[in-house]
């Protein structure tokens, strides 16, 4: 079965990279490990909350890598030499992404009380208006005559 896409109408042009972000969220979506939250704490800011009890600050790594905040979570194991009758906290690596528009910024990221919080800002775009010259190419010029003196 042939898939279609919104974005191959012919009146939307360069929007490919757009259609590649939502396959991307779309596969990202179905991880649920570990939990977060995104809240607006500002007009322009924006914060994401990990739950990664368990977990220190080296055990932890966040980066941006194309347009893309990745969150990485590895443990060492620590219960090797331990007996378990119950295990049930997780000691597991994960991977967590979010897909970032275009000049979001990660302002910082701090741990507190097992939550991971990453602060984000939205810049304020500006309004860019660019007007484009008309050049006048189709209409014929007058031909330029130049005279020639010829002598008997």
């Amino acid at each position: 079965m042939t898939r279609v896409s919104v974005f191959s109408s012919p009146l939307l042009l360069g929007f490919d990279h757009i259609e590649r972000v939502l396959d991307r969220v779309n596969k990202t979506a179905a991880e649920g490990y570990p939990p977060y939250n995104i809240e607006q704490v500002g007009e322009h800011r924006l914060r994401i909350t990990l739950a990664v009890a368990g977990f220190a600050e080296g055990d932890l790594s966040v980066n941006v890598e194309d347009n893309q905040l990745v969150v990485r979570g590895k443990q060492e194991d620590t219960g090797a030499n331990r007996v378990f009758l119950h295990r049930g906290i997780a000691a597991r690596q994960f991977v967590r992404s979010f897909v970032i528009a275009e000049g979001i910024e990660v302002r910082g990221a701090e741990m507190l009380n097992g939550l991971l919080h990453i602060d984000l800002e939205r810049p304020v775009p500006q309004p860019k208006i660019t007007q484009i010259e008309i050049k006048n190419t189709g209409a014929k010029k007058k031909p330029q005559t130049k005279t020639i003196d010829v002598e008997p």
